[in-house]
């Protein structure tokens, strides 16, 4: 497991560089895989889906596979792209030094000691310039984007330039949580390869895979939670989301009465700087009830159907000022819940 904090990476789990098994994507690991023993592989591919469902894991199979075996027509038998952890491409990548490949991704920024809020120009240009060059293993030079939503403007023009006239045996595997707002220039020169999101149970046994020191029962209520995203379920699991979940539930199941004790409970849980990850937790939650609560409400009278979409409308646009504006979040969560109440009672 990665030592350190990767802009690329989930917390305390491994890159998606080490994991050597991909799950619940087979139909898209058949299709990179057949386009590839073609022989007519497509020179970009776009890797779209919602985060955590397998994305970054299967460009990093993708190249494992290219880089072992570098000529489509000498495949023998094989049914995926599974290469053994023991070989050469397959460690150099993991270890990150293998010539052939280029990863493009938001680097360190020191001053900050955090991270580049997007992909810094220079460095497309970099692996512009790598691209460019002969392959160190005379084979192939493969470009990893992770993800495409970070690229400004200026950096995605500058790679669109070499996806309008790529070097032969070139292979761009982009990422992308949101294809359909890249520019168009962008999605045009690419193929799309679609994720889905996962089944729970698929979900549960890869979050068990990255994290097996955490809870099975844990992990269990993340996936539940994770609306098929291993990454949301590892948070949910390593946080405070499950029991987060667990508190608003109750409090949702007793409307229109509030329990005041544990609505300020809950509250104080969101309210400081600490509470960053429980308050976006907590929005995620608010609005995916209100999505249901909606959908529920279909057969209602209108009246009744109008009110809840009201409801909702108000919530959300409260919660966009609680954040642009920086306000006190304890408010919001108590006001909010009084119009759940409200709504309830009506």
């Amino acid at each position: 497991m990665s030592e350190r904090l990767e802009s690329d990476m989930l917390a305390d789990s491994p890159h998606p560089r080490e994991t050597m098994q991909l799950i619940g994507q087979d139909r898209a690991e058949q299709a990179l895989l057949s386009a590839y023993r073609s022989g007519r592989i497509h020179h970009a591919w776009l890797l779209g889906g919602p985060e955590g469902v397998g994305k970054a894991t299967l460009a990093y199979r993708m190249a494992k596979f290219v880089l072992t075996h570098p000529d489509p027509h000498q495949l023998g038998e094989a049914t995926s792209l599974s290469v053994a952890a023991g070989a050469t491409a397959a460690r150099q990548i993991v270890s990150q030094s293998h010539v052939d490949l280029a990863v493009l991704r938001r680097l360190p920024n020191d001053k900050t000691k955090g991270f580049y809020s997007n992909i810094r120009v220079d460095d497309v240009r970099s692996v512009v310039r790598f691209l460019g060059s002969t392959a160190g293993a005379g084979g192939w030079r493969i470009a990893i984007i992770d993800s495409a939503e970070d690229l400004a403007r200026e950096g995605a023009n500058a790679l669109l330039k070499v996806l309008e006239e790529p070097p032969p045996r070139v292979l761009f595997l982009i990422i992308s949580h949101q294809p359909a707002r890249l520019l168009p220039t962008i999605r045009s020169r690419c193929r799309l390869l679609t994720l889905d999101p996962l089944g729970d149970a698929d979900v549960l046994k890869a979050a068990a895979q990255a994290r097996p020191d955490l809870p099975e029962e844990t992990l269990a209520a993340g996936a539940a939670l994770a609306q098929g995203s291993v990454r949301r379920a590892l948070a949910l699991a390593d946080g405070e989301g499950v029991s987060l979940h667990r508190s608003l539930t109750d409090l949702l199941a007793k409307l229109p009465r509030i329990d005041v004790a544990a609505a300020h409970a809950l509250a104080d849980r969101c309210a400081n700087k600490a509470g960053d990850e429980n308050f976006a937790l907590l929005l995620d939650f608010l609005d995916e009830w209100l999505h249901q609560r909606l959908l529920a409400a279909r057969g209602e009278p209108v009246a009744r159907l109008a009110r809840w979409a009201e409801v909702w409308e108000k919530a959300r646009h409260a919660a966009r000022d609680v954040e642009a504006y920086n306000l006190d979040r304890k408010p919001f969560v108590l006001a909010t819940l009084g119009l759940l109440a409200e709504a309830s009672a009506a």
